[in-house]
Formats: C-alpha cells, sequence, structure tokens
C-alpha cells in the first residue's frame, strides 16, 4: 500500500491505492475552509481515476456551526460544496449527479432549493435526486447535499 501526503495550494490530499488491481490511486480531499470531518470519521471528497465524489455538505461553516435558517443553510452548503470542487480542481459545470436531502420538506423549501440551485449551476443542471428525511446527522441541520463530478483530465493530480 503506498500512502503520501501531498501539499496542493492551500489543499492536503492523501494519496493512496490499497489495491493494485485499482485503475488508478485514490486522493482524499480535505480542504482547509470546510471543517475538520476526521473526527466523524469521513473525508470530504474522494478523486478515483477522473470521477469526483463529494460527501454530503450540509450548513455548517468552517467552524461547525449551523444557522437555524434553511435558506442560510442550503446557501452554505452550496459555498460548502464549491469549496469541495475548487480544492479538487473541478466547477459546479463538471457536476453530474446531485443527493439533495431536505429536512420536513415542503413546497416552499423546494422553491428556496431550485432559487440556489440555478444560482450555482446556471444553465448546467445536474442530475439530481431530493429525499425527505425526518432528521440528519446532526441537531439543527436541515439540509444535505453531495455529489459526483467528471474531472478533467488535466486537472486530476497524480
Amino acid at each position: 500500500m503506498k500512502n503520501i501526503i501531498q501539499a496542493i495550494g492551500a489543499t492536503a490530499m492523501l494519496t493512496f491505492s490499497a489495491n493494485p488491481g485499482l485503475a488508478g490511486e485514490i486522493q482524499t480531499v480535505n480542504p482547509p475552509a470546510l471543517y475538520d470531518p476526521a473526527p466523524n470519521g469521513y473525508s470530504h471528497a474522494m478523486i478515483a481515476n477522473d470521477l469526483l465524489f463529494i460527501a454530503g455538505q450540509g450548513g455548517e461553516n468552517q467552524n461547525g456551526d449551523l444557522d437555524p435558517d434553511f435558506e442560510a443553510q442550503v446557501v452554505q452548503a452550496y459555498q460548502n460544496l464549491n469549496t469541495a470542487l475548487d480544492a479538487a480542481g473541478a466547477r459546479p459545470d463538471q457536476v453530474i449527479k446531485l443527493t439533495t436531502y431536505i429536512v420536513d420538506h415542503d413546497q416552499a423549501k423546494l422553491a428556496v432549493l431550485t432559487r440556489q440551485l440555478k444560482a450555482v449551476f446556471g444553465s448546467h443542471l445536474p442530475t439530481q435526486t431530493l429525499v425527505p428525511v425526518p432528521r440528519l446527522a446532526l441537531d439543527g441541520m436541515l439540509f444535505e447535499v453531495d455529489a459526483i463530478a467528471v474531472l478533467e483530465l488535466s486537472n486530476v493530480q497524480r
């Protein structure tokens, strides 16, 4: 098994290939502008070949604080998503799949989500699955979005 820690800009990336049969290395991306996910047992993003997988981004700020307002959490979650995309060398127009979780979903929340989606993605609207849920990982968390993006091969760190 190969383990390498690389400093790419201000982003720490852990590269490993745990399985010699894999087509390429897997890189972990944990931007310092996002809260540290390690104590909770996960990473913000992983790159495998030309795919970027971003873990659920909620409305937490860098310190892990949540605004109680739904729209504020949606705005922050998409800012967090953009931070993870940027740290991996990707843009919103490379996102191909979103999974969105909304606590106590209703039409008013759908309007907020649609407005924020268009603000972030413009006319490039990725595929999306919306899942209404009774609660999320943290008390007070009202919104979470994860993503899959296709990276340009020239941007994939090797």
